[in-house]
């Protein structure tokens, strides 16, 4: 049971030395019982006080890494609701299956195209993680092979599903350098994957037949000792599993009820006929509280818009994604190039940055710091004013690459033209597009 802000106080050094980054330890005492506060912040905390309040400060659904190397990721670790109130930590895992039958010629190119599978979005790389590799026919050196290749000529990080022992033995012991998530252990040979896990330091993933029958069995893996646990309450419905999903994110956070504290697995392949349903299904999973989403295949039609709904699900709402200011040089512009401006809001600079790639025309864009807010946000908040932008295209640098002195303002920002032409004198101020869509013909004109 979770400590109260009094009782963690008790626990603390009581030195208010503020080196938290809060002025008491009774404030700090306060902030860890409500789940604001890591316990590392507090440098002077004795190790008997840490291990007494690791349930209080754990966040209330266990974080779980999976896997090792580049695509190693975590699961879980969620503290609330709804991204709003704070945010989304752990984004959820996506995986496809491979059946253990497969031949090597097959499994080679599956893997190969899988690989290919990465797309640059706002700087960042967005692929998927994982390969469930499921047991067929319970042959298990076919499975442990499938299983030693994927881990040894790819990338992707492994769940291995098999109820059979003799069979996840093989696996683990062909693979167990990836770190590799067991599947599923159930109550008729939890004794074994409990004791295969421990022994080889894996998380382990359980599955039953609702929600409620997961308590006895993360609370007997609890008792082995095993912290890393997965649930999956069973549901191969729709509905079902959307409501699952829900019981158990509010059970682990309102109700603070620890045996159902751990990330989830589903499985969008076992619940529609085919990768367009499935994909439908991972989404709202996405959305609703999946740890892992297992789909039956990759393929970019299905995972382009599954991975963008993630990253913009598990992005900070408070935090809007930037880029750098500075000066972006496209199609590689000279000194007689046009100069345009806009803000450094990921999402406006992605938009406006590929539609004059895309015109093959030579441009400076100047990008300039506001904060995050796109154009329009940011010039009602006086964050993209006419003199801030005329300071900027000052102190930016870009009067040292051009001879040309005009500068291309976004349409609507149209307002600030006059006080950018009073900061930059001698500059010719130009009100180009409001839609982005409109740049390539409005570069071409000129």
């Amino acid at each position: 049971m979770a400590l109260t802000g009094i009782q963690i106080f008790k626990l603390l050094p009581k030195t208010n030395c503020k080196e938290c980054g809060v002025p008491t330890c009774l404030a700090f005492a306060m902030n860890l019982a409500s789940g604001k506060a890591e316990l590392d912040s507090c440098p002077y905390v004795s190790d008997e006080a840490r291990e007494k309040l690791a349930e209080a400060s754990a966040p209330p659904i266990r974080p779980v890494a999976l896997g090792s190397g580049v695509r190693k990721s975590t699961v879980g670790g969620e503290t609330v609701l709804y991204r709003h109130e704070k945010t989304f930590y752990n984004p959820t895992g996506l995986a496809a299956v491979i059946n253990s039958d497969i031949a090597a010629a097959d499994l080679e190119n599956k893997l190969k195209s899988w690989n290919a599978l990465q797309y640059e979005r706002v700087g960042l790389n967005l692929r998927p993680e994982l390969v469930a590799l499921k047991d067929i026919g319970g042959d298990k050196n076919a499975f442990a092979q499938t299983a030693k290749t994927i881990a040894e000529t790819s990338e992707f990080n492994l769940i291995l599903m098999s109820e059979d022992i003799d069979v996840m033995k093989a696996g683990v012991e062909a693979s167990k350098f990836k770190r590799p998530l067991i599947y599923g252990a159930t109550a008729g040979n939890i004794d074994d994957f409990g004791a295969l896990a421990k022994e080889n330091n894996l998380p382990v993933a359980v599955k039953a037949d609702s929600v409620g029958d997961l308590e006895p069995l993360t609370g007997k893996l609890t008792e082995m000792g095993i912290k890393d646990i997965v649930i999956d309450p069973g549901s191969r419905e729709i509905k079902q599993s959307l409501e699952d999903s829900v019981v158990i994110r509010r059970a682990a956070l309102k109700g603070g009820n620890r045996a159902l504290g751990f990330p989830t697995i589903a499985f969008p392949c076992e619940m529609a006929s085919n990768l367009d349903m499935e994909t439908l299904i991972a989404g709202m999973l996405i959305a609703k509280y999946g740890g892992i989403v297992v789909l039956s295949d990759f393929k970019g039609e299905s995972l382009f818009p599954l991975l963008l709904e993630r990253l913009n699900i598990f992005t900070d709402p408070q935090r809007p994604m930037t880029v750098t200011e500075g000066i972006y040089e496209l199609n590689n512009p000279d000194e007689n190039s046009p100069i345009m401006v806009t803000t450094n809001f990921a999402l406006t600079y992605f938009i406006v940055s590929g539609e004059i790639e895309a015109s093959k025309e030579p441009c400076w864009l100047l990008i300039k710091d506001a904060e995050g807010l796109s154009v329009l946000t940011a010039w009602a908040a006086g964050k993209f004013s006419g003199d801030d932008v005329g300071m900027f295209v000052k102190k930016s640098g870009i009067m040292d690459k051009v001879k040309n002195t005009e500068l291309i303002i976004p349409g609507y920002a149209a307002a600030i033209a006059g006080d950018v032409e009073e900061e930059l004198p001698g500059w010719k101020i130009i009100v180009g597009p409001r839609e982005a869509a409109h740049i390539p013909a409005f570069l071409k004109s000129k």
